[in-house]
């Protein structure tokens, strides 16, 4: 059961200030909310995704494949309220107008001029490129229409980089806000999308797809 946890958290409190100025340090503790998965990607096996809502007050959206625990978050951490998402997945009909929001890190990878090829594939390893303004908008219209949407507007809003303590000479990734309406063109690819998320980033927060009725 794919649910959805808004959280308002308490700005006071000193471990969600830990966390908001340290991104590593939030997905440790969201990590808490799903049961203990084994093997090399523990948070795609727990379908963790999460979003930082903009906005005066901390809020965080939080998607797990299953109902989270909250008793595992810090005491008096926030307050949280869970939704079952199954009556949202199977709402998806073709045609449907729909209301779309996500925070994403928009890349390309380019490989012209690395001579190296991938041990395995063979293919030609690209060097991960940050895409901004218009690229950014082109990657995302690209990424919806695999995902089952054919956008009606787009509305981009550049986004900061969560905080980390760890120093370095630029963010990890670059974040777009996209916002909008979109018809449902194909229910496969999109409920794939909702449930793992779209593009790089997740474990900073980025890839959370949300659709509400338009």
């Amino acid at each position: 059961m794919t649910s959805l946890s808004r959280l308002i958290l308490d700005p006071g409190h000193p471990a969600v200030r830990a966390d908001l100025a340290d991104v590593d340090s939030l997905h440790k503790t969201l990590m808490r909310l799903v049961p203990d998965h084994a093997g090399p990607t523990p948070r795609a096996r727990a379908g963790l995704l999460f979003r930082t809502e903009p906005g005066p007050d901390p809020v965080l959206l939080v998607q797990t494949a299953n109902p989270p625990d909250l008793t595992a978050l810090p005491a008096h951490y926030g307050t949280a309220r869970t939704l079952d998402l199954t009556p949202l997945l199977n709402s998806l009909t073709l045609g449907r107008t729909v209301r779309y929001r996500i925070t994403a890190a928009p890349t390309v990878a380019r490989s012209a001029g690395n001579p190296t090829p991938h041990p395995v594939t063979g293919k030609r390893r690209g060097k991960i490129t940050h895409l901004t303004g218009d690229d950014a908008l082109a990657w995302w219209q690209r990424r919806a229409t695999a995902a089952g949407l054919e956008t009606v507007t787009i509305t981009s809003l550049p986004r900061p980089f969560p905080r980390t303590r760890v120093t370095r000479s630029a963010p990890y990734f670059t974040l777009t806000q996209f916002d909008g309406l979109a018809r449902i063109t194909d229910t496969t690819p999109l409920t794939d999308a909702l449930k793992n998320g779209i593009g790089r980033a997740k474990s900073y927060g980025a890839g959370l797809l949300s659709l509400a009725p338009a």
